[in-house]
């Protein structure tokens, strides 16, 4: 009898520091793993704009809690120095605000608020999100560990099987925003015993994907999506350089457009161009333009175009056929 009293706290000491073995490499993720690392380029490849996902991965993220991963993905390519990130977020809306605040001249004179002032995105990026349920493994996680250890085991197992989902699966495709080219596509999975990912999670934040169990798996998925993406780019330079020349071809190719506002002065690129009284070839011509004539842009436009008014005439004149 004594010598049983005298096992049961070496017993219970033995089962708390298994448990706790377990619940480390289990749930932490960081006793045996290695710490997760953000690939890096030598300088960017390009400007990308991050495309919001699709409406029912929102909807997937919304029931765990988090936002749309965008602004995550912006701070990762941010810190990987391989492409310049051009706001095509909300944050476009705050833009698109103070450009019709400079327009109604709400702004001051020398905001210098023109057109033909933003970057273009040389590649877009857009990402899709799967989740391996709980039921499919995170709950038997749980449920084994507290009959493995009977009552010294129940805390761990109940946290372990508290996580509504153990593991992520994401996607990412990058294409050329001008000749519409797959750059790259990759990958990238996470499970919440994989590898270290405390130090990446402090250096870029998250809001809920850094504070819930949920948004790490889906952060560190994502994470190593984008380190996937970034090192076939890496192995394979020619995925940019030749779409970039494609585009470039295309881009040569394509009618440039005049970024122009009502009130722009513009003028004849050619001797005799017309006027038209609509905005037709075939209907009839109410004057003509000399070469380098100026003409006031008033604001309409219809297909190539513009609706102006010069010296002599008002009427529409071909957008290809005017300079700024």
């Amino acid at each position: 009898l004594s010598d049983r009293r005298f096992c049961r706290p070496a017993e219970f000491i033995w089962k708390i520091g298994i448990s706790l073995g377990v619940f480390a490499a289990f749930y932490s993720g960081q006793l045996y793993a290695a710490e997760a690392r953000i690939e890096t380029c030598d300088g960017p490849k390009g400007t990308i704009a991050v495309a919001e996902p699709q409406s029912h991965v929102l909807y997937a993220l919304s029931r765990y809690n988090l936002p749309s991963p965008t602004s995550l993905l912006r701070q990762y390519i941010q810190k990987s120095n391989c492409f310049e990130v051009v706001e095509r977020g909300l944050g476009m809306q705050n833009i698109q605000q103070e450009r019709v605040l400079s327009e109604t001249g709400m702004l001051q004179q020398e905001s210098n608020m023109g057109g033909s002032q933003m970057v273009t995105a040389d590649f877009v990026m857009t990402s899709n999100v799967l989740f391996q349920d709980s039921n499919a493994g995170g709950a038997g996680v749980g449920a084994a560990i507290g009959s493995l250890f009977g009552s010294a085991g129940a805390l761990v197992g109940s946290v372990i099987g508290g996580i509504k989902f153990q593991e992520a699966q994401t996607t990412l495709i990058v294409a050329d925003a001008r000749s519409t080219l797959q750059v790259a596509s990759a990958s990238g999975t996470y499970k919440d015993y994989d590898w270290g990912f405390g130090g990446i999670l402090g250096a870029v934040g998250g809001g809920a994907y850094t504070s819930t169990d949920e948004g790490k798996i889906v952060a560190a998925a994502l994470l190593d999506n984008y380190n996937n993406v970034v090192r076939d780019i890496k192995a394979n330079p020619s995925l940019l350089k030749s779409t970039s020349e494609i585009g470039q071809v295309n881009a040569a190719k394509s009618l440039p457009a005049i970024n122009v506002q009502p009130g722009a002065v513009l003028s004849a690129k050619l001797n005799s161009v017309k006027v038209f009284s609509e905005p037709d070839k075939a209907s009839d011509v109410v004057g003509r333009l000399g070469k380098g004539e100026e003409v006031v842009f008033v604001g309409e436009k219809n297909g190539d175009f513009l609706l102006v008014q010069g010296n002599e005439a008002e009427g529409w004149v071909q957008e290809i056929l005017l300079q700024r």
